[in-house]
């Protein structure tokens, strides 16, 4: 058969192939009325060749269609997207401060006679820390309370002696103001003594003793710790008091979330948080907000805040960094998908997802809320099937194959591990579009 088709072929080249030049040749030549007068003269050939050329086409869509061609379905990995209650999470960069820190300093100038306090020492509330020279103040409490007790005797006695009638009610009025007054000036002098022991106010830990027996102190009240309590200067105190259990944190929150937290802190409900200290995040410590700042600062549009964290372990130190995780609110109802899954284009975003029949339909969303590789969004139903992996290849309409067993469900930003974002000027969670 293949000797014979090459026979004939050879032979009709042989016969036309004349013909075929010449045409070749006028086609070199051709104007509009030789071209007109060769359309007239072969019509039928040139129409019949159209349609063995539009039935050949149809033919061949018939027998090879385009998805045969474009290589099949493309294989998918999907999720389906069920409600869930999701928490929304601010993530920022904050400082690590002390409930109570304490300078101490002495009420009198004087010198020191004993230390009774250790560098690092864990100390509580009333223990002795430091003895002052007492001996002129004892001295002078002992001299005033023996006054003190003769003036009261001389007052009882004169109680006695007005009874009998042998002095007037105004000499006793005399020996009772005398009575108090000496009371009051050993009472004073009482006070004046104790200044020379120095007892701890809180409970903490100490930190350096910048004094030795011996040496000479001064009175001052001039506190060089900051409020923020970023640094202990121990500059004109003879030791700081630090309480390091429970701890306090403190960060600061964008503008645009203070009405989610103030809303939060309407219905009662303390906010938590989670905080990291240090590059490895090994240990999360869990606490609660204590209060929100009643002022914004209006040079980097931020509100502080401060929350409370248990340090049993004493491991957390006033000034350290820390990212904080706060749980402002909770989306109740919402439908979370992995951010891999939004697709955007110049229109916006949206994401595929897979009809009954099998293929990939375009549905265009709004991104509320996202938290690590957790986006909820809206514009997709419960029930749905997102396509996750593979969107890449897909166009609407595509036949889509799913290439492993999808999870029940998106996971949440709950799930996901806390670190330290918010949108803050540090770093906080971003919400983008939020409601």
């Amino acid at each position: 058969m293949k000797d014979v088709g090459m026979a004939r072929l050879c032979a009709l080249w042989k016969k036309y192939s004349p013909q075929l030049n010449q045409y070749i040749g006028q086609v070199k030549k051709l104007d509009y009325a030789t071209a007109k007068a060769f359309a007239i003269r072969f019509k039928w050939r040139i129409l019949l060749v159209v349609i063995i050329l539009y039935a050949g086409s149809k033919t061949y869509d018939y027998f090879f269609p385009a998805s045969g061609k474009a290589g099949g379905p493309v294989t998918i990995s999907s999720i389906v997207v069920e409600k869930k209650d999701i928490p929304l999470v601010m993530e920022a960069s904050g400082t690590i401060v002390s409930a109570n820190i304490v300078d101490i300093r002495p009420m009198v100038t004087n010198t020191v006679a004993k230390i009774e306090v250790k560098d690092g020492q864990e100390v509580k509330a009333g223990d002795l820390l430091f003895v002052l020279d007492d001996r002129n103040d004892k001295a002078n409490y002992e001299k005033l309370k023996a006054l003190a007790d003769d003036a009261q005797k001389q007052y009882l006695r004169a109680k006695e002696l007005v009874a009998k009638n042998f002095i007037s009610k105004a000499g006793l009025e005399t020996t009772l103001a005398n009575a108090k007054s000496a009371q009051a000036a050993a009472r004073a002098a009482e006070v004046q003594l104790s200044f020379d022991y120095i007892r701890s106010p809180i409970d903490g830990r100490a930190g350096i003793v910048n004094v030795f027996p011996g040496s000479l102190v001064q009175a001052s009240n001039i506190v060089s710790t900051a409020t923020s309590s970023t640094a202990t200067s121990s500059v004109g105190s003879m030791v700081t008091i630090t309480q390091l259990n429970p701890i306090n944190v403190q960060f600061v929150i964008p503008e645009k979330d203070i009405p989610v937290m103030l809303e939060n802190q309407l219905d009662g409900d303390a906010m938590s948080v989670k905080v990291t200290v240090g590059e490895s995040g090994k240990k999360t410590y869990e606490g609660k907000v204590l209060v929100i700042d009643n002022q914004v600062d209006p040079s980097i549009a931020a509100v502080r805040v401060k929350a409370q964290i248990p340090n049993d372990s004493k491991t957390l130190l006033p000034g350290q960094f820390a990212r904080v995780s706060l749980i402002a609110s909770t989306l109740k109802d919402a439908l979370a998908i992995p951010s891999q899954a939004v697709v955007i284009n110049p229109r916006g975003k949206l994401v595929y997802v897979v009809d009954k029949d099998g293929k990939a339909v375009s549905k265009p969303i709004k991104v509320v809320y996202e938290y690590q590789g957790s986006s909820v969004v809206t514009g997709i139903e419960a029930g749905d099937r997102v396509v996750v992996e593979g969107k890449q290849n897909l166009r609407p309409g595509s036949k889509v194959l799913e290439a492993k067993s999808a999870p029940a469900s998106a996971p949440s930003a709950s799930s996901a591990p806390t670190t330290p974002a918010a949108p803050a000027p540090s770093a906080t969670p971003s919400t983008t579009d939020k409601k």
